[in-house]
């Protein structure tokens, strides 16, 4: 983005605040600001005949699985967005067992709500996706970033010890 969406002058960096930001050159008459804010994104944990379903994009490398994802719709409550997603992309429905927690993702500039979901029916992939697996919870290796945090912190709560997940984590931080 170089020139400004309001009155078409150039942008520039400048601190602005407490950090640097992207401003339209004509502060006084403009002003306008590229606030860059993160952009929400739901997480399910989708609990699935009792193991957990983790999904291909179809932009992946082969080895890539995990949760299924989304982001949240102008009008939905963060709550319906992740049982709108877990529909869209594995056709089943339904029901929230709790909160997992909030999760920064700096390289992609997201926060993700992330939630444990009890579902049923029969999974049909949408376009989106590729793959699936089903895995029993202790059988999980979190990855580093993004939505592998909210695995890691949901293990942690179940108490989940997996000596091969342990050593990953210690090698990750």
């Amino acid at each position: 983005m170089n020139f400004c969406p309001n009155c078409g002058k150039p942008l520039t960096k400048s601190i602005y605040g407490d950090r640097e930001r992207i401003l339209c050159a004509d502060r006084e008459g403009c002003g306008y600001v590229f606030w860059n804010n993160p952009t929400p994104v739901v997480a399910a944990i989708v609990e699935h005949e009792g193991k957990i379903v983790l999904a291909r994009n179809a932009a992946w490398p082969p080895e890539w699985y995990a949760l299924i994802t989304g982001f949240l719709e102008a009008g939905e409550t963060p709550e319906e967005g992740v049982l709108r997603e877990m529909k869209e992309e594995l056709n089943l429905d339904g029901e929230i067992v709790e909160f997992v927690g909030l999760f920064e993702f700096h390289r992609m500039n997201q926060l993700i709500i992330a939630y444990h979901v009890r579902a049923w029916g029969e999974i049909s992939l949408s376009e989106e996706l590729v793959d699936y697996k089903k895995q029993r919870p202790e059988e999980i290796l979190p990855w580093p970033q993004g939505t592998g945090q909210a695995v890691r912190e949901w293990q942690a709560r179940r108490g989940i010890f997996n000596p091969t997940v342990e050593l990953k984590r210690s090698a990750d931080q």
